[in-house]
């Protein structure tokens, strides 16, 4: 019992070490799948539209917060595990997408977004 009052920082050390492990362990197990990244960049392809038809062009920080925004209320989980920068990063990918489709002769999505109504 004296070498645990004299030496009490140790076991605690101990303890806070393996807690660490578990919780990066669980954080690790919690990551998005393939699949659900792939359903989340799929849904960000239709939120940034949304947000174009919304705010329009030359407003890309409150189009990127209104997304998030809408990420966050659509995929409370993932938010948790995934950070601003990837989210941010995935967010510009679905805005290429959306921008080569635009690019497109005949694009639907053109149409969508010049009708304001």
């Amino acid at each position: 019992m004296e070498w645990l009052v004299n030496n009490w920082v140790l076991p605690v050390c101990a303890v806070c070490a393996v807690v660490s492990i578990i919780v990066t362990i669980l954080q690790f197990s919690q990551k998005p799948t393939e699949e659900q990244v792939r359903a989340i960049k799929e849904w960000l392809l239709y939120a940034v539209t949304m947000a174009e038809k919304e705010l329009g062009s030359g407003t890309g920080k409150l189009k990127l917060r209104q997304v998030y925004d809408m990420f966050l209320q659509r995929f409370p989980w993932a938010a948790k595990v995934v950070s601003f920068d990837q989210f941010k990063w995935w967010a510009e990918e679905a805005l290429a997408e959306m921008k080569q489709l635009l690019a497109s002769e005949g694009s639907a999505v053109r149409t969508f977004l010049e009708d304001k109504g």
